[in-house]
């Protein structure tokens, strides 16, 4: 039984199925029942490990068309602009950058108009002065997490 690298190792083996019981990691690892718990605790805790969920595929859903949303904002409405798209709920990601824009967001919807409506909507805050749409033609790779690294 060894514990080197049992947290990168914990968190690679939950990346490959975030549904795996206890006991399978356990025998995975080569660890007790209880050292898994008590690893998975800790992350937890330490807020490595924030959540498990299901991965939705939008496209199967019929929200097959993906918008990234770039926008000029006025530097003291950063926030309030950042915390109006992050409460919508068809904007999965939203980010503050460097660079020509300020925010970068993507959404996701089942139609142009559907997301035509949402820009517009937007676009009547006067603190947004510039915006520039891409719509998505193929996501070649999409939420994709990758295993950590094992220190040698």
């Amino acid at each position: 039984m060894t514990y080197e690298n049992l947290d990168a190792k914990l968190i690679n083996a939950l990346l490959g199925d975030g549904r795996a019981s206890l006991r399978s990691l356990a025998e995975e690892l080569d660890v007790s029942v209880t050292t898994v718990s008590n690893h998975l605790r800790d992350l937890e805790d330490e807020g490595v490990i924030e959540g498990y969920t299901p991965r939705v595929n939008y496209d199967a859903l019929g929200y097959d068309v993906t918008a990234v949303i770039q926008l000029k904002v006025e530097g003291s409405a950063l926030p309030e602009i950042t915390e109006r798209l992050r409460a919508e709920k068809q904007m999965i990601s939203v980010y503050e950058v460097t660079g020509d824009y300020d925010i970068i967001a993507i959404g996701k919807f089942r139609d142009t108009d559907g997301m035509n409506t949402q820009i517009k909507k937007l676009l009547t805050d006067a603190d947004i002065r510039e915006s520039n749409t891409s719509v998505v033609l193929n996501a070649v790779t999409e939420n994709e997490q990758f295993d950590l690294d094992l220190e040698e």
